[in-house]
């Protein structure tokens, strides 16, 4: 058993490269020896999303507060409020993040593999972000 309390991991601002607006990224759990899951809290200011990305083995969001977006190419912008939850498929390409007025918080859980639980792309624009 391993318990990681509550304070004893520092947040972290997420990477201009990868977030458009002020995020902050909260560790709750990193991927053990025998599973390949790793999780975090984040937290969206207004305005603030993703850049387009995919996970190998896909990705789920647990909203806990706030009003939220997310998107998939070629789909429609949704809007996300606390208890909903999210999956995107293993290679789905999307975004998700903050509505343009209100902040949202969502755990997010991926697993790795080959050591890697996500590959960035490009970042999602002002006007897909509006476009709902």
């Amino acid at each position: 058993m391993d318990i990681k309390r509550n304070g004893s991991r520092p947040s972290v601002q997420g990477p201009d490269e990868w977030f458009t607006g002020t995020v902050r990224i909260d560790p709750l759990f990193d991927p053990i020896e025998s599973a390949h899951a790793g999780g975090a809290s984040v937290t969206f200011e207004p305005g603030a999303r993703t850049a387009w990305h995919t996970h190998p083995l896909g990705q789920t969001l647990i909203v806990t507060a706030g009003v939220g977006c997310v998107q998939r190419w070629d789909g429609p912008i949704e809007e996300i409020r606390p208890g909903d939850v999210i999956q995107f498929a293993p290679g789905e390409k999307h975004w998700h993040g903050a509505a343009p007025k209100t902040s949202v918080t969502h755990i997010a859980i991926q697993e790795s593999q080959d050591g890697s639980a996500v590959e960035w792309m490009e970042k999602v624009s002002d006007e897909q972000y509006q476009a709902d």
